[in-house]
């Protein structure tokens, strides 16, 4: 198993991620668990040695059974959060590089994801109009869809309140 970038030392954790913007048909693609009350964006730790393209590209595929190609760099986000589910309680730090995806034309997928904690990850696409009614992380991304958002962006964030 290759090695994320990332570290816990006590209660507070560091992770270096890639995720995906994934647009199909006015639907943005998310994951959810079994677990977990809300959505996350797909995506996951960079391994070392590996570029955050290479991991997205990866991570991409492992979460939805589809080659997606990117078409680029959207967003830099520095996240500061309270952890959940396996990291409860813990202090999280996760510096995270967004990438949009090219659109596939379709949303079928072929998924048979799981979490690094071993929960089964199910694919939700969200209608990007109607975001605002669902518990999706990171909070951000509703703004950010319904904005023009070319180019690449730098966005800090700290929910730990």
């Amino acid at each position: 198993m290759d090695q994320d970038c990332g570290f816990r030392k006590g209660d507070k954790w560091f992770r270096y991620r890639a995720a995906a913007i994934i647009i199909e048909d006015d639907c943005v693609l998310f994951a959810g668990n079994e677990v977990d009350d809300y959505y996350y964006s797909i995506g996951g730790g960079v391994h070392l040695g590996e570029s955050s393209e290479e991991a997205v590209k990866r991570e991409v595929f492992e979460e939805t059974g589809v080659q997606y190609e990117v078409d680029y760099l959207a967003i830099i986000h520095e996240n500061f959060f309270v952890g959940s589910s396996s990291l409860k309680g813990v202090d999280c730090h996760e510096i995270c590089f967004y990438y949009m995806m090219k659109p596939k034309g379709d949303k079928n997928l072929n998924s048979h994801s799981h979490t690094m904690g071993g929960l089964k990850e199910n694919m939700h696409w969200l209608p990007i109009d109607q975001l605002e009614n669902y518990k999706a992380y990171p909070t951000f991304m509703k703004e950010y869809l319904k904005s023009d958002h070319r180019g690449l962006i730098h966005i800090v964030t700290d929910e730990r309140v």
